[in-house]
């Protein structure tokens, strides 16, 4: 029989950072959930260098991005946004990471014991990366609702609304001629 050593790992919890939101729901939930397990927090934000600018004649400038300064820009933009949310005596981890927002997560939280992470609040694909970050994750998903957030609705959601209640009217008024709803008190 070995006597054999092991290393437990701190409970640890990766949380996705949105450069749009900074996702403060998500960090603090995450933080109190790594406060309460005496774990570690690392917060991960993904991102792409820039696209080169088109010129006139359909080519592609010649303006080379500097890798590294984006990557130092990037870092030190989630610091500054982690720090905003959880204060400047945070104890996150912070990591900017080059590539696609999925394939950064999963890869952030391969080993993780828990990832977190703000519901997309973008009509394009929203649903689809949320489902496909569960489908795929090998840790426990946490997804923040967008109401628990108490983000603002988007333009095209308060839109939407609209048209719905135009909607709902125009259907209760149909075949009613003369029919006038009392008026809104207020």
């Amino acid at each position: 029989m070995t006597d054999e050593v092991r290393v437990q790992r701190p409970y640890t919890v990766i949380v996705g950072v949105s450069a749009k939101s900074k996702s403060p729901t998500a960090l603090e939930w995450a933080a109190a959930q790594v406060a309460q397990n005496n774990g570690r927090l690392i917060a991960v934000r993904a991102w792409r260098p820039p696209v080169p600018a088109g010129t006139t004649s359909g080519g592609i400038a010649a303006r080379v991005t500097d890798e590294a300064m984006s990557e130092r820009s990037q870092q030190t933009a989630l610091a500054s946004d982690v720090a905003e949310v959880l204060g400047d005596d945070h104890f996150a981890e912070v990591l900017a990471i080059r590539g696609g927002k999925r394939k950064v997560l999963l890869a952030a939280a391969a080993d993780a014991d828990l990832l977190v992470v703000d519901a997309p609040r973008s009509f394009t694909g929203a649903p689809l990366f949320a489902q496909r970050l569960v489908d795929s994750a090998t840790c426990p998903v946490v997804v923040m609702p967008p109401r628990m957030s108490q983000e603002p609705p988007t333009a095209i959601e308060r839109a939407s609304r609209a048209v719905g209640r135009a909607a709902v009217r125009s259907a209760a008024l149909a075949g009613r001629p003369g029919y006038r709803p009392p008026m809104a008190r207020g």
